[in-house]
């Protein structure tokens, strides 16, 4: 077996053992691009190994789903099947994992009307509203992990043949997922351990507020009360433990909906819905975007923002350190489970219920009461670079440096 197909092999298996850790008797649903099934079959092979029940898989294309976006009726795009919303929820109560292999094309829809895309994506996320709640719930396990596809390595890429691309994005995710270490989940483990030690000083701090200070942004965000910072493994309903992102460097947690304010601009582009967002400025007060600019992008920032009323708040707060893996790479990926763990972001709508205390067990009108926000969207933007400064106030009005240029402004043991 040569370097390649052994290195597939530990993907598959971190992506069920470390990613949504499948236990005896559980299904496992996938959905993957067509050019994934090399390592999907690898991941049925794994799964069915460890005790799952079932493995279902549902594929997508791009090039049909550009066919779509071009060709199909507008009143097309504000309908999404009930039988596939249907379809998950029956699965979360039946207590499967998911697994999501992400790999978009950044540039698949540039030249479909923005208009089309926003109202797809609105129909979507209202028809999978409890299947999404339910995994930000960490109900069920879920894992996100990625494949190269042409489109997307030659984006990164674009001085390369289209070969070459994806065999140099191949060696760039199994670096930055640790798979190309000897032991993967034991390096898991040990990272994994790491972001634990960085959780529990910050849930110990309970910070008031923190101050970003950098360039094109000076924004305040008031945190929650009792708010608890996330990184790494997550433990579902159950009680098993499973990692969310593969990869993955942040900690983070719940700003509160209605104590943001200032400005911020983006440091990476945002790839939303097939289209890209760039070099965009948020003006914040009182939690709510009330202006904004973009030099790229801007009609598609402005559907985004306008989803729905939560869809202009903040749900997510998260500090990745620019000494990171993926972002030593010095590489845009275009792919958000990558570049926001290269840089600090900020997620623009729903909040995670986990990231307060009881949350999970909470009302919609109880974590609207303890200030989570709520929406049809949650849209990571990175913000990070190595001039961000960030404060964090304690409750009695003390400033302590938590970043500096970039970077913990302080070591753990």
């Amino acid at each position: 077996m040569g370097l390649f197909e052994q290195n597939l092999e530990k993907y598959a298996a971190l992506a069920v053992r470390v990613g949504v850790n499948i236990q005896k008797g559980q299904t496992l649903f996938i959905t993957a691009p067509l050019e994934a099934a090399e390592l999907v079959r690898k991941i049925a092979v794994k799964a069915y190994e460890a005790g799952a029940k079932h493995v279902y898989v549902e594929w997508n294309d791009e090039e049909l789903t550009y066919i779509t976006y071009k060709h199909a009726p507008d009143e097309a795009f504000h309908e999404f099947p009930k039988w596939k919303a249907q379809a998950r929820e029956q699965l979360v109560g039946e207590g499967a994992a998911f697994l999501s292999i992400y790999s978009p094309n950044p540039d698949l829809l540039k030249d479909i009307h923005p208009e089309r895309i926003a109202n797809f994506n609105k129909a979507a996320s209202t028809a999978l509203m409890n299947y999404r709640s339910a995994l930000m719930s960490d109900r069920n396990c879920w894992s996100i992990i990625s494949v190269p596809t042409p489109a997307w390595a030659k984006k990164i890429f674009p001085h390369l043949n289209e070969n070459e691309a994806i065999e140099k994005l191949w060696s760039v995710i199994f670096d930055a997922t640790r798979v190309s270490l000897e032991n993967p989940i034991q390096a898991w483990q040990e990272h994994n351990d790491r972001l634990a030690k960085m959780v529990e000083f910050l849930n110990n701090k309970q910070y008031k507020q923190l101050i970003y200070e950098g360039p094109g942004t000076n924004l305040t965000i008031e945190l929650v009360e009792n708010h608890i910072w996330h990184g790494g493994a997550a433990v579902s309903e159950n009680g098993v433990r499973f990692n969310p992102n593969i990869p993955t460097e942040e900690v983070f947690t719940m700003p509160h909906k209605d104590g943001v304010n200032g400005v911020v601009r983006n440091t990476k582009p945002l790839n939303y819905g097939g289209n890209l967002i760039d070099n965009f400025t948020l003006t914040f007060k009182d939690g709510i975007v009330v202006d904004f600019t973009a030099e790229k992008g801007y009609e598609t920032l402005k559907h985004l923002l306008d989803t729905d009323e939560g869809a202009r708040r903040l749900g997510e707060v998260a500090l990745v350190p620019h000494h990171s893996p993926i972002s030593s790479s010095n590489l845009i990926f275009y792919n958000t489970l990558f570049d926001e763990n290269a840089a600090c972001h900020l997620a623009l709508g729903k909040a995670y219920p986990t990231n307060l205390k009881n949350g999970a067990a909470m009302s919609k009108e109880e974590l609207e009461k303890c200030g989570a926000n709520d929406s049809l969207i949650h849209e990571d933007f990175m913000i990070g670079s190595a001039e961000l400064n960030i404060d964090g106030v304690t409750k009695d009005g003390k400033r302590e440096p938590i970043f500096r240029n970039g970077n913990w402004a302080f070591e753990l043991e």
